[in-house]
């Protein structure tokens, strides 16, 4: 589980998009089991295959592919980490799930059009909210058509917490007591009075 859609304001998409490109160009590809890999394989290579292609396709239907960092090893289920900008909702990836290190980077105009994109979307596993402001932030996140949102952290989740999405996300729980109640046979019996 990892954030796919990027969604910033205008006012500071600039600066958010050269440090998260920054960020990207840190990545180092290598051995899963060698502590200085950032950067691990793929589950496999049709998986990496899969992703170029998204990747590909985007850029056929006009966005713009940023890529920060060293190449990837040609060897190995390696994807290269990219940043793909300039999706328009007729790009057919606009509501395409990318699984790799790849990220769709969205401009908003303000607070209410990042809502907008956020819910554009057949998916909704989880969200993130980014602010100084607290409290208005959990507002926000009520806003968002997901089965989970996180406030200043990224989408996580851990056996405590319940973990499900909306809409092609899936439905019901799992995890903690709610994911518990999901495997369970619930029965009732209604007696009703007699006269």
């Amino acid at each position: 589980m990892a954030s796919k859609r990027i969604i910033v304001v205008e006012e500071v998409a600039d600066e958010f998009l050269r440090r998260f490109g920054e960020g990207f160009a840190r990545l180092r590809a290598g051995d899963p089991f060698d502590s200085g890999t950032t950067l691990p394989p793929l589950s496999s290579q049709s998986a990496a295959d899969d992703l170029q292609e998204l990747v590909d396709e985007a850029e056929a239907h006009g966005a713009t592919v940023i890529t920060p960092g060293d190449p990837v090893p040609e060897q190995g289920a390696f994807a290269q980490p990219r940043i793909i900008t300039g999706i328009t909702r007729d790009n057919p990836v606009y509501d395409k799930e990318f699984f790799g290190p790849v990220a769709l980077f969205f401009r908003a105009e303000d607070e209410d059009d990042a809502v907008r994109i956020a819910n554009d979307s057949t998916f909704g596993l989880g969200g993130s909210v980014f602010t100084e402001d607290v409290a208005h932030g959990a507002d926000v996140a009520r806003r968002i058509d997901t089965g989970m949102v996180f406030v200043n952290h990224p989408t996580w989740t851990r056996p405590t917490l319940p973990f499900g999405g909306t809409k092609r996300s899936g439905y019901g729980e799992e995890l903690s007591a709610a994911g518990i109640q999901e495997f369970v046979n619930k029965k009732l019996i209604t007696v009703m009075p007699t006269g």
